[in-house]
Formats: C-alpha cells, sequence, structure tokens
C-alpha cells in the first residue's frame, strides 16, 4: 500500500515528528493464558528446535523423510536436512540441500525420485544425483504467471492419488484487478510433463491444502476482502470459492467455472442467503471465527497417526500465522454436502505456523515465521515438535449435526449430574456479509435455547435438543458446565464452532413447536458509528470552528503501525482528529489513559464475537476517545478536547491482535 504523504497533503494539519518504535518481542500482539497454555502442554507437548545462529529457519515446508529426518524449506529460498529433530533433548544438526530458490512454500517427494517444490514462479523438481547430499538438478516442471505482487504466493504442491501434482495460486494485492495475470487465485492441476489444468477458482490465499485419505479435496483461506473470517472449504473441479478476481479467466480455455465476473455484486448479505440466489458459489465447510480461531489460516493436515497423536484420529489440523496456534477440525458430510466443526487446540507457540507436517511415531511438525507481520509468538522463526504425552485430555471429541440440534461426543466420560442440565450448555448461530470489503463482523447472531439434554448411559455423549437453527449459519456450541465423571475437571477448550450447511433427517426428540418460531429473531446489531461521548464523530457546538485549536492527520502503514507514534497536544486543546486507513486491514484508532494501552487491547481482545459490533471497544474508564473501527481506504474524524493533565496517554488500535504493535503516545504538554 503507497504510504500517504500527509504533510505534503495537507499542509494545515499538524503533523508531530515521528519516533522510532521497535517494541521488543514480548508485547507482540496478546499472549494466550499461561495456565490454559500449561495444561494443554500436560497432554500435547510442544519442544522447540534450537536452531543454529547461521541458519534462517523461516520454515515453510516440511517433509519428513526415512531414518527421522526432515527436509525444510525457508521463505528466503533454502532447503535444509534436519538430522536430530526427534531426539530429546532436542539437538537437531542442519545441512543445507539447495538455496537461491524463490519463496518456496512447500516441498514433497517426486515419485521418480527428488522433491517436487512450488516456487513463486514456477513448480520446479529437485534432485541430488552424485549423491553429496546437495541438489544438483533443478528441473522446471511448469511456469506459473506472475505481475511482480508481492502477494503472488504460490502453495503446495500436493501430489493427487492420480499421480500428478496440485498447486493454489495467490491472489495479488489491491489495484484494479488482484488477479492480473493467468490463474491467480485458482487451484490447478499439473502433470508431472508441465501440463496445466484449471480445478476450482475463487481462492484469495489459500495457504493451506490438501488431499485426504478418502480422496477429498480441501483449502484453508484467509479473511480478507469477500472473505469475513477464515475458513476450510471443500474444492472439486469447476467450483468457485468466492473471491471473485479469479473469475477475470473463467472464459480462458480449459476453465472449469461458469459464474464470470459480470454475476458478481456486493451483496451485503450473509453468503449462506447469496448462495441462494448464485448458483455454483460454494459454501465453507467449516468456518474458523476471526480472532478466535485465528487471523492468518495456514497450513492444513489430517491425522493418519492411528492414535499415535492421541484420540483425534482421522480429524485435521490447521495452523495460524498470527496467532501462532493450532486449531482442531472435524468434518462429516450431510445430504452429501461437507460441514463440521472447529474447537480450540494448542497455543503458545514461538512464532507464526505456516506449515504442519507428521513425522515418525506420531511427531508433528510445525515452521514457523512472523515475516515482518507479527505473531504472538515472539521470535521471528521457528521449527518446532509437538507430541501426545499418553495422558486423555477431557474435550469435546466431535460434534456432530442432529435433526433438532447436535451430538456432543467426549474423550472422557461426562459428570451426569452437570451434563445433563441445559444450563450447561449455550448455542447461538451468526454468519458474515460476502462482501467487497475487509472482512466482515458477525452478523445476524441469535441465541439458540436448548430444550432438552440426553446423555447416553456410557457418559460419552450428550445430545443437545435447540430451536433456531439455521442452514448454512455458524453455530457457536459451549459446555462450559460440564464436567468429567473423574476428577471433576472442566473441559480443556469447552467451545466448538459448527457450520451446519445441511440439518440432517431423522428422528427428533422435542416436537416443533409453533411458538418457537416467535423467538427466532435475529437481533437487530447496534449502529457502530453512531456518535458517543466517546466517539465524538460530530463538531461540538461551542467551538468557533470545527477545525478547533489543531488538526491532526494520523495514517497507517503495513506491518500493523501507526505512521506517527509520538503526537503533541497542549493541555486542554481542542483537537480535531483525522484517522485515514491506508493499510489492508481494518483498524482504530483509541486514546488510553497512561499506560493503560496494551489492557484496554487486550480487553478488546476479550470481547470476542462481541467485539465487533462495539468496535472492539471494551467497557472501560481507561478508554478516553476512539474513532470507528475503519476499513481499508476509509477515514473516520472525531473531535475531543485533550485532557487537562500534562503526561503521556497510550493510543492503540484495539482491533483484536494489533495493539501491542500498533501504537503510540499522545504527549500532553502544559499549556
Amino acid at each position: 500500500m503507497i504510504t500517504r504523504l500527509l504533510a505534503l497533503l495537507f499542509p494545515a494539519a499538524l503533523i508531530a515528528a515521528d519516533q522510532v518504535h521497535n517494541p521488543s518481542a514480548a508485547e507482540r500482539f496478546a499472549l494466550p493464558s499461561s495456565a490454559l497454555v500449561e495444561r494443554e502442554n500436560s497432554f500435547f507437548k510442544r519442544t522447540p528446535l534450537p536452531i543454529p545462529d547461521n541458519v534462517v529457519m523461516e520454515a515453510s515446508g516440511i517433509l519428513a523423510q526415512p531414518g527421522k529426518r526432515l527436509l525444510v524449506t525457508t521463505r528466503r529460498g533454502e532447503i535444509w536436512w534436519v538430522d536430530g529433530a526427534y531426539d530429546e533433548p532436542a539437538h537437531p544438526r542442519f545441512t543445507l540441500f539447495a538455496s537461491g530458490l524463490h519463496e518456496p512454500l512447500g516441498i514433497i517427494a517426486a515419485p521418480k525420485g527428488g522433491y517436487y517444490v512450488a516456487q513463486r514462479q514456477e513448480l520446479t523438481r529437485l534432485v541430488d544425483t552424485d549423491g553429496d547430499g546437495r541438489a544438483d538438478v533443478f528441473e522446471t516442471v511448469a511456469k506459473f504467471p506472475i505481475s511482480g505482487s508481492y502477494h503472488e504466493y504460490a502453495f503446495g504442491p500436493v501430489l493427487a492419488p492420480n499421480g500428478n501434482l496440485r498447486v493454489t495460486l495467490n491472489v495479488a494485492f489491491g489495484g484494479a484487478t488482484q488477479s492480473p495475470v493467468p490463474w491467480r487465485g485458482w487451484m490447478l492441476e499439473i502433470t508431472p510433463d508441465g501440463q496445466m489444468m484449471p480445478v476450482a477458482a475463487g481462492l484469495r490465499s489459500p495457504c493451506g491444502f490438501m488431499v485426504t485419505s478418502h480422496g477429498d479435496w480441501f483449502y484453508a483461506e484467509n479473511q480478507g476482502e469477500w472473505v469475513g473470517s477464515g475458513r476450510i472449504t471443500h474444492l472439486e473441479p469447476g467450483d468457485f470459492a468466492g473471491h471473485p478476481a479469479s473469475l477475470a479467466w473463467s472464459r480462458m480455455p480449459g476453465s472449469t467455472v461458469s459464474i464470470r465476473p459480470e454475476d458478481i455484486r456486493d451483496f451485503e448479505k450473509p453468503m449462506p442467503e447469496v448462495a441462494k440466489e448464485l448458483p455454483g458459489l460454494k459454501l465453507p465447510a467449516v468456518w474458523l471465527p476471526h480472532t478466535i480461531y485465528g487471523i492468518s489460516n495456514s497450513g492444513l493436515v489430517e491425522d493418519r497417526t492411528n492414535g499415535k497423536f492421541g484420540p483425534f484420529s482421522g480429524q485435521l489440523f490447521i495452523g495460524d500465522q498470527g496467532q501462532s496456534k493450532v486449531m482442531r477440525i472435524s468434518m462429516e458430510k450431510v445430504k452429501g454436502v461437507w460441514q463440521g466443526a472447529a474447537y480450540a487446540f494448542r497455543e503458545g507457540f514461538d512464532s507464526g505456523i505456516i506449515r504442519l507436517a507428521y513425522g515418525e511415531e506420531g511427531v508433528m511438525f510445525a515452521g514457523e515465521t512472523a515475516r515482518g507481520w507479527g505473531s504472538v509468538g515472539p521470535a521471528q522463526q521457528g521449527l518446532e515438535r509437538l507430541e501426545w504425552t499418553g495422558r486423555m485430555p477431557f474435550e469435546i471429541k466431535e460434534v456432530r449435526a442432529q435433526p433438532d440440534g447436535f451430538l456432543l461426543t467426549f474423550t472422557e466420560p461426562v459428570d451426569r449430574a452437570t451434563a445433563e442440565k441445559p444450563e450447561s450448555y449455550s448455542i447461538s448461530g451468526f454468519s458474515y456479509l460476502y462482501h467487497k470489503t475487509y472482512g466482515s463482523a458477525p452478523v445476524n447472531r441469535m441465541s439458540c435455547p436448548i430444550r432438552k439434554v440426553v446423555v447416553a448411559p456410557d457418559g460419552l455423549s450428550a445430545r443437545l435438543a435447540s430451536i433456531c437453527l439455521r442452514e448454512g449459519y455458524i453455530h457457536e456450541v459451549k459446555a462450559a458446565g460440564v464436567r468429567s465423571a473423574k476428577g471433576n475437571e472442566t473441559l480443556v477448550h469447552a467451545t466448538a464452532y459448527y457450520t451446519l450447511n445441511q440439518i440432517p433427517d431423522g428422528n427428533r426428540i422435542i416436537p416443533i413447536e409453533a411458538k418457537d418460531a416467535e423467538l427466532c429473531v435475529a437481533p437487530v446489531p447496534p449502529t457502530a458509528l453512531a456518535a458517543t461521548r466517546k466517539h465524538p464523530s460530530a463538531v461540538p457546538g461551542n467551538w468557533v470552528s470545527a477545525d478547533g485549536d489543531v488538526t491532526i492527520i494520523l495514517g497507517t502503514q503495513p506491518g500493523l503501525k501507526f505512521d506517527q507514534t509520538l503526537l503533541a497536544v497542549k493541555a486542554g486543546a481542542r483537537v480535531r482528529l483525522v484517522f485515514r486507513n491506508g493499510d489492508d486491514m481494518l483498524h482504530n484508532f483509541v486514546l488510553c489513559s497512561p499506560g493503560t494501552g496494551q489492557s484496554v487491547g487486550a480487553a478488546a481482545l476479550a470481547l470476542g464475537l462481541d467485539g465487533a459490533a462495539k468496535n472492539f471497544i471494551p467497557e472501560s474508564n481507561d478508554v478516553l476517545y476512539h474513532t470507528a473501527l475503519t476499513l481499508p481506504e476509509g477515514s473516520d474524524t472525531i473531535f475531543f478536547t485533550a485532557p487537562t493533565a500534562p503526561g503521556d496517554y497510550d493510543y492503540v488500535c484495539s482491533f483484536p491482535g494489533h495493539a501491542a504493535l500498533m501504537k503510540g503516545i499522545l504527549r500532553v504538554e502544559p499549556k
């Protein structure tokens, strides 16, 4: 995004002197609960692998090899052999296999020998022909068109059951089009001799994708324009997953997609409602609520360890770059449509997770990078090992849809006294808008009252019957009041988010009541842009001029930064502050009491699904004034009187995860 030269464009504005601001690694984003991380670690042990000082291990692809060896690609263009990754204590040895590649983001073994790597501009086969441990053949299998945008990543490859290879191509960023060259935003299939065949379109940033052990293809998407939140979508030939940039090539020879650019408009409706108007729009199988289950969803893997990695065999796991954590996914097919639930799994990783891969003995490896975007994990790079300790966690193992609710199965028997109480649970539904703006707040949120609970005789499941369920909507299912039969433990993670694309047929355990329909009306969301005492968006009546005593133009920069981190005003000055968001993400400006910016940011993160409707502004006396949550290329202006007490007043962006990096000081000077 081009940085605005505000001093030239707005000569009358006060452009305060900039200050150097390099927050420590420990400040990045909001750290997870240490008690939760410690509890998670007792079941799934996390072991960081030490990296030599001369190795920049921004791991972007991991391939487990026989003999407990790993091949790891880095986004800096190198591939390393890693030996000793399974040792206890960890003492890995790194040997360079290849260098000079262009941001490789995946690696697999080639059936005819060597390895396939997806570089930014091509699919490459690498071979070590002389056995010296270094690649000496770099064979171009297929070229990918690129325009030069930093956002044109190429992910994969993944070996298809038919012996071909598949890759996913990121769209470019900004400009008149985000697919300036062919097949940006598509999944492609490539034969070993280099023939490229389009499979599906509508992808935005498909960092993670995979084929399951049953031959089904799924990909993970990142929130952005036309993408309300992170999600996992089942892809078949001809599918359109929602991002319209790729449709620029839908008339090209070989295109499998029938939707055309002119079929898309800014619908401003929940995505499941748009799908009724737009045949061919593929709904996600599982939504990952933004800021709750990640902000930059990444690598996707299936647990094929047959129980070596714990009680979740056959389920999927997905990493997240921004929040440095891993979520768990269970899926089922109902009336021919994939759907399922997302669950929290493991937090506390050293850096942002890009890749997940299973090795021998049921061990999972995580490849990590902060990439300049920042991450909850304070490190800039990382390679970590995750393994089951053998202890059984008390978890919701799986949620499955029922004709009138959901069936929750547990990893251990539940305490019947708590599990049979409807008040031990809660269910609510919501969705995300399908529109061209960046992301979406949760919309049409509605409670789904629980009418009946039936616990199985063995205590391993509970069937919840509720009303107000809606097809296509995400349903937040909480079981916070349930305890284990042994030890009266709470669930390690008590919440699941189930995407209910189809309500199954079958026997109900509650009747359909006509009066229930009166309760099933989605509430009207609060108006987030209204003028309030803390969001003073109207010129005060006692001001002589709308410009006040001073005008401040505050902008943003890529990498979660304000364009100024030190502003200065006189005590009691009348301030007109214009906040202009030139970044590609949502931001706001929140002025706080001295020294309270980080606590306000943490409180905003804790708002969860309710945060968006509140502009992520927590109820706090430490919040003095704030702008609205501002879209990319948007702006908001507020008018306020500076505090009369001199001092350094914090200002932050309170969008979840931003405050620790995106912060500054408003210095109030004596008159």
